[in-house]
């Protein structure tokens, strides 16, 4: 079964009907035992950092979340739930995050286009991956059989940076390179919607669901 957490920040149906898609069991639950007996996890969500990471500490998530990641179950952040995962977020204020990941959480940078021109903050749309863990033959399996400058589908004014270039799974571009996805181990993470990428996105979702029928 994949546990897909709800804390009351997610577009929590469109990632379970997703999963469901490519043949995974995926339910919403908020109890953390119900993320303990899971054989997979997903930490999907919109919204604000400050009140997300508020809502998991309240219902105790966010141990339930350490202890899937420590069991080694495939763990999937998406969006939101991505950013949770590193050390802390600069969103009106500063917040700490449940470090699973080094980094930080912060705004982009006045981003430009090639001619200057000044991007749209909320970066919203398409945009292209570039697979940077291949270069150093370390593919990531989330992303098997997917081709490079695939596009997948982003809404979001903020993203991750990280020390670490090694966990740095894929990467886009809006007016700089930044970290589109991450993963050490057993735990993935991706700025972009899987679930509303079309054929690409499912493809990713098939493989995260492939990753628990392997374990």
């Amino acid at each position: 079964m994949i546990a897909i957490i709800d804390y009351g920040m997610g577009n929590l149906r469109s990632v379970q009907k997703g999963l469901e898609r490519v043949g995974g069991d995926a339910r919403i639950v908020s109890n953390p035992a119900d993320v303990a007996a899971a054989d997979q996890v997903v930490l999907p969500g919109v919204g604000a950092f400050r009140d997300a990471i508020a809502h998991l500490r309240d219902a105790n998530l966010d141990q339930a979340v350490h202890d899937a990641v420590a069991s080694g179950k495939p763990f999937l952040g998406v969006c939101l739930g991505y950013q949770l995962l590193f050390e802390r977020a600069f969103e009106g204020g500063e917040f700490e995050g449940l470090g699973v990941f080094p980094g930080e959480v912060v705004h982009f940078r006045e981003p430009a286009a090639p001619n200057g021109d000044p991007l749209k903050v909320p970066h919203m749309g398409w945009n292209q991956l570039r697979f940077p863990g291949r270069d150093r033959g370390t593919p990531c399996p989330l992303f098997a059989g997917i081709d490079e400058g695939a596009y997948v589908y982003f809404v979001h004014s903020y993203h991750p940076e990280t020390p670490d270039a090694s966990i740095v799974a894929a990467t886009s571009d809006y007016g700089y390179e930044f970290p589109a996805a991450t993963w050490r181990d057993n735990v993935f993470g991706t700025q972009f919607h899987p679930e509303k990428s079309q054929a690409v996105g499912l493809a990713m979702l098939k493989n995260f669901v492939a990753l628990g029928a392997g374990s």
